[in-house]
């Protein structure tokens, strides 16, 4: 059973889960797309640090805003504030948290010890390019999670692989490790495409990462 720290986000309170405790650089597990934290399977789960999730806002047992207005820059600010509680940490994002771990990676290279991308939900957005606009009316949510707004607007996001390799190299310029991203997932949008084409991106096992960043 993992224990929860509330952490205060503007408005909104953002769950974070201790699922293992340890020593060493801690593991922060970002989830994907209608999902929340939860203990992560192996091989992550024999990681020798500490290793905690986060539930974005409008999953899990952080709090739904009222009307939407999800984008994954949102997101970005949560795992921003975890950074802000943890220190120095090494990425693990699924889907949706794939891609805002590796923003996440690119505006804060020196507390991302490693970042690795694998395969989830809501990893593909709305793809590459923009769309006429959508009108949708959510459903009464009641507070429940995940947040119908958050499942639409968050699966509808343009996410153009320009704006995605922005990130990776940002990250490359200011990390202090050698190899500071890498891509496990099989699954491939195409920002994570651009971002596996890109020099200085492993492309792994999940084996191989968790042996390149544990204890790194």
């Amino acid at each position: 059973m993992s224990s929860i720290t509330y952490l205060t986000h503007n408005k909104i309170s953002l769950a974070l889960h201790e699922l293992k405790a340890g020593e060493g650089t801690p593991l922060l597990v970002l989830h994907g797309l209608g999902e929340s934290s939860a203990p992560p399977a192996e091989p992550w789960s024999n990681w020798s640090g500490p290793i905690f999730g986060l539930d974005f806002t409008g999953h899990g047992e952080s709090t739904v805003p009222k009307g939407g207005g999800y984008t994954c820059e949102i997101l970005l600010s949560d795992v921003d504030a975890a950074l802000a509680e943890l220190g120095p940490v090494t990425l693990l994002g699924r889907g949706l948290g794939a891609y805002v771990g590796l923003m996440v990676a690119g505006i804060r290279p020196q507390l991302v010890q490693g970042a690795i991308l694998a395969d989830g939900p809501g990893m593909h957005g709305g793809g590459g390019d923009m769309t006429s606009a959508t009108w949708f009316v959510a459903a009464d949510t009641s507070g429940q999670t995940p947040d119908p707004y958050a499942m639409f607007e968050l699966s509808n996001d343009v996410r153009p692989a320009d704006y995605a390799t922005n990130f990776v190299h940002l990250l490359l310029a200011a990390s202090d490790l050698e190899m500071p991203l890498s891509v496990v997932a099989k699954n491939r949008a195409p920002w994570l495409t651009a971002v596996v084409n890109e020099p200085g991106v492993v492309a792994e096992s999940a084996a191989q990462a968790f042996d390149r960043y544990n204890n790194a």
